[in-house]
């Protein structure tokens, strides 16, 4: 209006403008402005403007007619105050959009009723600081009443305007002593913020939407509030609540044409009648526009009737109020909150009151409506986290409560140690009184916001979600309820002729009828149908309700006396409830008639039990009506009964129920069953020949209950009698219906019985969709309950994504001939309930979470066929109880894994209790077999009833599985128990799985038992990329390698000995040498010259004082100092074998010492030399005493020890005093120089360098990273072997530059030294190993020096890559200007020490994205991580360096492998080492002469690594040309790997998969294995509780991810696992240790059980596997669930371990030990290898077949073939056999070539099944072997060793065919040569 008046617009503007420079206060601003708006408009269009109300729509309004079958009007009414609504003149009529002032507010006309808000308009002072605090733009609104000019102005905050000067009733926790300082919360004082901005619109985000922006504007809200978008199935292509059209279909998927057949949803039905109220028949109830002003009708007209009678648990009546006073109380606290909150209209105030305050509650509520602010029930104080989340999203300030909560309250946060909630003031409303009005219309006039409460459940998921509610929803609600309520007939012998329209002189109907209802509940009257019941309907109605405690129920008799006492007429109840109550009847029926002396029960005044429920319970109807409504007198009894379906998680409203409305024709649909149908019942083929003429409207209030045959059949509850069969496939077929099915219910097992709802809510559209699609259902098809209809919410609150997908869904159709879905008008709320319409009524099934889904598969005409079945979670639950004893409770639901849905079974069983039997008595010990034959019971009664192949059945006490709320009882929650299950965190203390029979789609390989290396395999993978290159490098020959400074040709020189000397001939006093301390100090520098002079002085003392010679063994064990680089020069000088060795480490003497001394022994060492710290600590005590004894032992002889510290001082150098090479000493088979490598398990592995190896090693370094004279060389860690030693000792000889040292040990203390260092000298070229860098970036922060003149830092690596190395270090020296191209991976390797590098490469490293999938089967498929989750991420290691060559072959039939697969790697370089030292073995010699087939005349040598070539392209070239690279990834060692099914894994992701899928891992504590045909996991965990819930997420982690099914899963304690000095798992010590029992497991659990396997594999067909894997030791895989490790007492372990050739810890078994009776050959335990008595550990004797010594603990088995990767390190796959025959008299193992026999277990030293009984510790009661009835002698010898030896884990056998599976074959004529020496890892 100020628009249309330019002086008005003017004025406010001078005004606003005022208020804006602080000329004027707020308070002055609202006297001023209410001043000029009354000189313009007058007083009463001021007061007008002031308010701004809001009108509410009567249901009848023409412009909202009750009948527009959409909640599109309820959210719009909602959304009425933003900028959409206004633009819909559908919901609003322009006429009724008042004009709006320059301040905002809508200036209405007097007669209008409703007006919005208009445009932007000119912020306040409140609006701008709203804007700076919150960072947007505020939205400023008046209060919603006149302000009193005596109450303290909104600007401040204090107790006076918060609470009121001096009220007891305000508790304000800001003002407590306890609440403390809690600056900066949004309702704190301390920053200025007063009350008026933090609850403006703009902190609220209400009013633009009612669903808020909020949830956009916090993004992290998802985490605490709402939860998760979808509650469908995640594992579907489509999910149903994306809100938009299902996927296009394929041509096959698209229905014929004429076959179209949706059922269209349910038209309302629309009663024709208009509601009236029930004490007044002239007044109509459509005149109310919300509760708030009928419950002021109540109070003038029913002032002194009550509304509410309050009752304890015993029945005695505890508190009662009138309307009258509950009006008077409501007005109260409207008052209150209007004169002393400072609130608006449409803030939200929290409603905390306990049950048994209903009255208060009620008050509260209704006190609410009546200030018009939105009130938020919350109705449990006790969980704290919820009540913060509630009033955090909602915002929340105000708090009404009772002081008794309040005081409750207060002393569990304290007790808790707990802080208040922030920014929230606590008023007791019990306090208030009530509101006495000066005069009779002194009422102040409603004022009501769109929305009227939000109600907080919870999701199936446990989320929190507000479901708000408004007044017309609420009124739509009431309508209905009273309508379906008036319409109920009455008992017709209670009838007279009395007529109902006479009133008496008060002007009251005199019939009884006219008096409302009285309800009688024990239901929550906080939430749902208990709120809505007994607070709404009742003001609604003007009803009395009697609320008892839910205990009451308990007591015998008490609930039918309760009934009778307050002649309840409706009954509001639920199952758990009324069962409690009808079987206490059943038991004692005199206890319930004689409950009250002369008080005979009488329901006769019942009209209605109304039951809170999901599904019906036919069964029980009967009962209840039969049993116990029809013995109390009640001759309805069967009408009586009327089951509601509401809606818990979206407001609790009805949506189906019982009625006798009428209308059913309107809707659309066929009201009856074929009428040709010979099954339908007798009686409604009677009712087929009534009249169908009359229209069945005849339930109209006050109309006689005389209906038509037909109509009295629709209004019974119906009843079907469903195939169990057909609904396992979503289709619906009747067997009987009505009488007939309840005759024949119990009669037939292939039958489900089910009871219908009744008819929709009659202003309810309802339509049946395919929860995934989103497509409407085709009749008799059981589908999701889609339902719309103006008494349902709009949405939730604050979460506006999910109202759109959940609240406003559309579902498709297919329309004849045309392909695309199209919508359906018009949108539906989805209620998630899973069902069908028959005859109009609705059948409940189910949530759609209650139902499982499993896919079956069969072969049918030579094809395939596979669908899912479904199996309700109810028909399982009564299957269970009613079969199985010891059982609780139970629940059940199915997971999405490895792209299949497996069901998993939960049951509670006191069995799994460990409580004591007896207070402060010893917890009782589980009975293991017990709860295993429960578990298998379990699973034979799912499949014997419902052929449902239960994949996992978990055991937990009673009452431990998560449960939710429902009417005050616990209830468990399906989805609650599937979030713990997936994170392990359920309470299980037993587990079985049934793997065989539930996992249909485990893969299997081209050739199950040859593996991928096979010829099938191989043929397969040939014809696939028969049009791919082969896969081999180019080479880049260096033939001449050129001195930088003098151009002098470096390849001339055939020793690094004569090129020392001419470095010193042409640099003698340059720089050679210098050590950097620990504070980066230069220590003494030593020139070339000098460096010579040392060299001969160490090689003149050796051969002086050691008298050795040219060609003895000599053991440098120095620090990183210069003296070793003297003594290593030395020993060239000499012609003697050095072998460099770190110095023994103090606390890994039992590692140490015997690797030391087997080298001293097996390598001849003649001396050791030392320097001054090595030699100091050898003398140590303890080392000293522990080398000795271990030399005693080991009948080793320790040779003497020198330290070359000091010298005697030389003036001459090498030459001149003749230390020269010799011409025999470069020969290539000559060895110079012995480097050892170690594994983690401490496993040797010895190669032998002659000079022109070395030689060549430093020209491949030198030319690669293209070193020169001028940069630094570097040496700091592992300088005894590969490029540290390379570094450390050669490459600053072979480059003429000088070398700086920094100690390993300075570096670990102080590991900025050496990036001072690089930055210092500027090196160009260094090394380093990932967990050098990892440790660096630990200690120091990555700032302080300059690495940009650092040009690459190569990052060894042994094998695959680890993905996350390159963007550490990029990232944690990016302030030091690291150039991020300069960090390189290498791939190093025993065998040569840089067989590829990224070095000068100049981009950053490739990554790919494998398809694991592929990769098993020996592919490489790259694939996008965003459509493939499960893809493997390996990084590139680099290109081929000079002069090397690389292939890819497959290691069967020597060929190369084609692009597109992967193979063993293959290097030829003159870097390459010749000869493992010391090995005499031919298959060791084939190692290093590998010959590609066609191309004899090269010679590889083979890694023994898998890997694959790739090609890339970068603009790199000049000017950005295009440049192609072909590039090594690396995948990991063949000997690593083991295959299952034909397929090949990689331990080292399955180990990653174990350990990131739960938090009780310990990181890097998991470690996998294939032994005796087993896959065996075993799992370092943190605490041991519940080991039993974390095995499925094991399992399935690998399942998932890796399509494998393990056999076992053991636990370990933390630490448990032997570990290297670098933290590395030793996978060889945990395998032996596994083996021999000396790790003793937690807990350990058998996933494969072969009793459970049966002849489920006939049910499925080729080539997926159904049941198990191809291997045969699978099958014999019994379950050990949950066993404590016993000591072990079988009688061959005993004697083994008093063995004395067996030494006592697995850290002394490096090397072969002797069997003293034979002098034969021995085994191996690190490697898994037989060998000769006199062989060297690297020297591996492979065979076919092969022997152990008499008293070896293994069991001899039939003969079997076993691959070199079964016994060679990695996955140390134990295979032992025996074919019978004697040991051969040389000591090496029988090679036999013949074919092998099937494979029997044998137990040589047990010779019965009752010895294995008393000794098997192992085994549970229920899996040791019991006599078979009629079983034949010969039946049970087989079966009983085979059970002994697995219960004891020890497969004597290899029984899988992993020895055919895992074959590599290195030559063409057998026996097959090995892949590589052990130790090769």
């Amino acid at each position: 209006m100020a628009e249309g008046n330019p002086e008005l617009q003017a004025r406010l503007q001078e005004l606003d403008h005022e208020l804006e420079e602080g000329d004027i206060t707020a308070k002055g601003y609202q006297k001023r402005r209410t001043q000029i708006i009354s000189q313009f408009l007058g007083p009463a269009r001021a007061e007008q403007a002031q308010q701004s109300s809001l009108r509410i729509h009567s249901p009848d309004n023409t412009a909202h007619p009750i009948n527009d079958g959409s909640r599109a009007a309820s959210l719009a009414a909602l959304n009425s105050r933003s900028a959409t609504a206004q633009a819909s003149p559908q919901y609003f009529p322009r006429s009724e959009i008042g004009t709006v002032s320059s301040r905002g507010e809508t200036l209405v006309d007097p007669d209008s009723r409703s007006s919005t808000p208009g445009p932007d308009y000119p912020m306040s002072q409140a609006s701008r600081f709203q804007e700076r605090e919150m960072g947007r733009a505020a939205v400023n609104r008046q209060p919603s009443y006149p302000r009193d000019p005596l109450v303290p102005s909104p600007g401040g905050y204090s107790r006076e305007s918060g609470g009121g000067s001096g009220a007891e009733y305000a508790f304000n926790p800001a003002t407590q002593g306890a609440y403390g300082d809690q600056s900066g919360a949004y309702g704190s004082q301390g920053e200025g913020q007063s009350r008026q901005g933090t609850m403006l619109d703009s902190h609220q985000g209400f009013f633009s939407d009612f669903a808020g922006q909020q949830s956009y504007d916090q993004a992290g809200r998802d985490s605490t509030y709402g939860g998760p978008a979808h509650r469908y199935s995640s594992g579907d292509a489509f999910s149903p609540t994306a809100g938009i059209a299902p996927p296009m279909l394929n041509s096959n998927d698209l229905p014929s044409p004429g076959v179209i057949n949706h059922m269209l949803p349910l038209e309302p039905r629309d009663f024709t009648f208009a509601v009236y109220d029930p004490h007044n028949g002239n007044i109509p109830m459509s005149r109310f526009d919300n509760i708030a002003t009928v419950l002021r009708h109540r109070s003038r007209t029913n002032a002194k009737q009550p509304a509410y009678m309050v009752l304890d648990q015993r029945g005695k009546e505890t508190a009662q109020i009138t309307w009258e006073k509950l009006a008077s109380r409501a007005e109260k606290v409207a008052h209150v909150i209007r004169d002393k909150s400072n609130l608006y209209r449409g803030d939200r105030v929290a409603l905390i009151y306990r049950d048994t305050e209903i009255i208060d509650f009620a008050v509260a509520l209704m006190g609410c409506f009546i200030a018009g602010v939105v009130a938020v029930p919350i109705n449990n104080m006790e969980d704290y986290q919820k009540l913060n989340i509630i009033l955090t999203s909602t915002q929340a300030h105000l708090a009404l409560t009772t002081d008794n909560n309040l005081r409750t309250f207060q002393r569990d946060i304290t007790a808790q140690k707990l802080t208040w909630p922030r920014g929230v003031e606590w008023w007791k409303t019990n306090e208030f009184g009530s509101f006495h009005p000066k005069k009779k219309d002194d009422i102040p006039p409603l004022q009501v916001p769109d929305l009227a409460y939000i109600e907080f459940s919870r999701a199936p998921t446990g989320d929190l979600r507000g479901v708000v509610m408004s007044h017309r929803t609420i009124m739509h609600q009431m309508a209905c309820l009273s309508a379906i309520i008036a319409t109920v007939p009455t008992n017709e012998s209670t009838a007279d002729t009395f007529n109902t329209g006479l009133r008496d002189k008060s002007g009251k109907l005199m019939s009884g009828s006219g008096a409302g209802e009285i309800i009688i509940s024990y239901l929550d009257p906080r939430q749902s149908i208990g709120l809505i019941f007994a607070v709404l309907l009742t003001v609604y109605g003007g009803h009395t309700t009697v609320w008892a405690e839910s205990r009451a129920v308990t007591t015998p008799g008490l609930y039918a006396n309760l009934i009778t006492r307050y002649k309840a007429t409706l009954m509001l109840a639920d199952y758990p409830g009324l069962k409690n109550v009808a079987y206490n009847y059943q038991t004692d029926p005199m206890t319930t008639r004689n409950f009250k002396k002369n008080f005979e029960p009488n329901f006769s005044s019942v009209k209605l039990c109304l039951i809170d429920t999901l599904t019906v319970d036919s069964e029980f109807h009967e009962i209840l009506a039969d049993r116990w409504l029809r013995p109390m007198r009640n001759t309805r009894a069967r009408e009586l009964v009327a089951p509601m379906l509401c809606l818990p998680e979206h407001g609790g409203m009805v949506i189906s129920m019982r009625d006798w409305l009428g209308g059913e024709e309107r809707m659309g649909c066929p009201l009856k069953v074929g009428s040709e149908d010979d099954k339908q019942p007798t009686d409604e083929r009677k009712e087929d020949k009534t009249d169908v003429g009359r229209n069945g409207y005849g339930s109209l209030i006050g109309q006689t209950t005389d209906q038509p045959q037909e109509s009295k059949s629709r209004t019974e509850l119906g009843e079907v009698l469903l195939d169990k069969e057909a609904l396992k496939t979503n289709e619906v077929v009747i067997v009987a219906m009505g009488e007939e099915a309840r005759k024949r219910a119990g009669n037939e097992p292939g039958t489900v019985r089910v009871g219908a709802f009744g008819y929709p809510i009659p202003d309810a559209t309802l339509a049946v969709v395919d929860p995934e699609t989103s497509l409407l259902c085709v009749p008799n098809v059981i589908g999701e309950i889609w339902v719309d209809s103006p008494s349902l919410s709009g949405g939730f609150w604050a979460l506006p994504k999910h109202t759109e997908t959940i609240f406003h869904a559309k579902p498709y159709k297919f329309e004849e001939g045309n392909p695309t879905p199209t919508s359906v008008e018009p949108e539906f709320l989805r209620t998630g309930l899973l069902g069908c319409v028959i005859e109009g009524k609705i059948f409940v099934l189910g949530l759609y979470e209650d139902r499982l889904r499993q896919k079956v598969e069969w072969v049918e005409h030579g094809i395939e066929v596979a669908e899912y079945r479904y199996f309700f979670v109810q028909h399982l639950i009564v299957s269970i109880m009613k079969n199985i004893p010891k059982i609780y409770d139970c629940s059940a639901f199915d997971i999405y894994v490895n792209d299949e849905h497996l069901p998993i079974v939960l049951l509670e069983s006191p069995a799994a209790s460990t409580s004591p039997q007896t207070s402060g008595g010893p917890p009782r010990q589980l009975d293991t077999a017990l709860l295993d034959s429960i578990s298998e019971r379990c699973m034979e009664v799912l499949m014997q009833e419902h052929q449902l192949r239960v994949y996992c059945v978990m055991i937990t006490a009673p009452n431990t599985l998560p449960r939710v709320w429902k009417n005050g009882r616990r209830e468990i929650g399906n989805i609650l128990c599937r979030k713990e299950f997936d994170s392990g965190s359920l309470p299980c203390v037993h587990v079985k799985f049934g793997v065989e029979r539930a996992v249909l789609n485990l893969p299997v390989g081209i050739d199950p038992v040859g593996g991928i290396w096979s010829p099938t395999s191989t043929q397969e993978r040939q014809d696939i990329l028969m049009d791919q290159e082969k896969q081999y490098s180019g080479v880049d020959f260096r033939e001449v390698v050129i001195d930088d400074r003098t151009s002098t040709p470096l390849n001339h020189f055939s020793s690094i000995v004569d090129l020392l000397q001419w470095r010193v001939a042409r640099q003698a006093e340059e720089l050679s040498y210098c050590s950097i301390d620990a504070r980066v100090r230069e220590g003494k520098s030593v020139t070339w010259k000098k460096l010579d002079t040392k060299v001969s002085a160490v090689a003149m003392y050796l051969r002086n004082k050691a008298k050795v010679t040219a060609g003895d063994h000599l053991i440098l064990m120095y620090t990183h100092s210069e003296d070793f680089v003297y003594a290593v020069h030395a020993c060239f000088c000499l012609g003697v074998v050095a072998i460099p060795m770190a110095p023994l480490d103090q606390n890994r003497l039992n590692e140490d010492v015997p690797a030391f001394l087997h080298m001293v022994s097996e390598f001849r060492v003649k001396a050791i030399l030392v320097n001054n710290e090595v030699d100091h600590l050898l003398r140590v005590k303890t080392v000293s005493q522990h080398l000795k004894q271990s030399a005693l032992v080991l009948k080793a002889t320790l040779p003497g020890t020198y330290n070359t510290s000091k010298p005697p001082k030389q003036t001459n150098g090498c030459r001149d005093l003749g230390f020269t090479v010799k011409p025999a000493w470069i020969k290539p088979d000559y060895p110079v120089l012995v480097l050892t490598y170690w594994t983690p398990d401490q496993r040797r592995i010895a190669v032998q360098l002659g000079h022109n190896t070395i030689m060549g090693t430093c020209k491949v370094q030198k030319e690669t990273c293209q070193m020169t004279s001028s940069r630094p060389v570097l040496g700091c860690v592992r300088s005894t072997s590969g490029l540290g030693f390379l570094h450390t000792c050669l490459m600053g000889v072979f480059v003429g530059a000088p070398t700086y040292l920094v100690s390993p040990v300075d570096f670990a203390q102080n590991p900025l030294s050496l990036f001072l260092t690089l930055a210092r000298y500027k090196i160009k070229d260094t090394y380093a190993t990932s967990q050098m860098l990892d440790h660096a970036m630990r200690m120091m922060p990555g700032k302080g020096f300059q690495l940009h003149e650092l040009k690459n830092l190569m990052i060894s690596t042994e094998g695959r890559p680890r993905v996350d190395v390159y963007q550490k270090v990029r990232l944690h020296f990016a302030t030091t200007g690291l150039d991020r191209t300069a960090i390189n991976t290498i791939y190093s390797h025993p065998l040569n020490p840089m067989i590829t590098s990224r070095s000068y490469m100049c981009i950053e490293p490739i990554e790919l994205w494998l398809d694991t999938r592929a990769l098993r089967r020996g592919l490489v498929f790259p694939v996008d991580p965003d459509t493939d989750p499960s893809a493997l991420l390996v990084q590139d290691s680099g290109m081929v360096p000079v002069s090397t060559q690389i292939a890819i072959v497959n290691p069967e039939t020597c060929c190369l492998c084609h692009v597109g697969e992967y193979g063993e790697i293959w290097v030829e370089s003159e870097a390459c080492v010749t000869s493992f030292y010391g090995s005499k073995d031919p298959f060791d010699a084939d190692r290093f002469n590998g010959k590609l087939e066609g191309n004899p005349h090269v010679s590889y040598v083979r890694t023994g690594d898998l890997g694959f070539l790739h090609s890339v392209s970068r603009p790199i070239g000049p000017g950005g040309a295009q440049l192609d690279m072909q590039i090594l990834f690396v995948l990991g060692a063949i000997g690593e790997t083991f295959e299952v099914n034909g397929l090949s894994h990689f331990p080292m992701d399955i180990e990653f998969s174990v350990e990131k899928c739960h938090r009780n891992i310990v990181p890097g504590g998991c470690a996998v294995f294939q032994a005796g045909g087993l896959v065996v996991v075993l799992v370092e965990v943190v605490r041991k509780a519940y080991l039993a819930s974390i095995v499925p997420v094991i399992v399935n982690a690998i399942l998932n991810e890796h399509q494998l099914i393990v056999d076992i899963v053991a636990f370990v304690a933390n630490g448990d696992f032997p570990r290297s000095r670098l933290g590395e798992k030793q996978r060889g010590k945990i395998l032996a240790s596994w083996v021999t029992r000396k790790m003793r497991p937690i807990a350990q659990f058998g996933i494969r059980d072969a009793d459970n396997a049966g002849p489920q594999a006939n049910e499925v067909s080729e080539p997926v596997v159904r049941r198990g894997s191809a291997r045969n030791g699978s099958s014999h895989a019994n379950s050990i669930h949950n066993t404590e490790s016993p000591v072990l007492t079988i009688e061959p372990i005993q004697e083994m371990q008093k063995r004395d050739v067996l030494p006592t810890s697995i850290s002394e078994m490096p090397t072969s030990y002797e069997d003293p009776s034979t002098g034969g050959p021995t085994y191996n335990i690190d490697s898994g290898v037989v060998r000769g008595g006199d062989e060297t550990p690297t020297e591996a004797q492979y065979v076919n077949h092969y022997e152990l010594p008499e008293h070896n603990f293994y069991s001899p088995v039939e003969p079997s073939r076993s691959s070199p990767t079964e016994i060679a390190s990695g996955m140390y796959q134990y295979s032992h056999a025996n074919d019978g025959a004697p040991a051969s008299s040389s000591g090496h193992p029988t090679i036999s070539t013949r074919s092998p026999p099937p494979s029997r277990l044998s137990v040589p030293t047990v010779t019965s099944p009752e010895a294995i009984a008393k000794g098997d510790l192992w085994s549970l009661p229920s899996q040791k072997p019991r006599r078979v009835v009629n079983a034949t002698p010969e039946d049970e010898e087989e079966e009983w060793p085979q059970e002994a030896l697995m219960h004891m884990n020890l497969a004597g056998e290899n029984m899988n065919l992993a020895g055919d599976i895992n074959r590599l074959s290195y030559s063409k004529t057998p026996p097959p040569p090995p892949p590589h020496p052990p130790g090769w890892n």
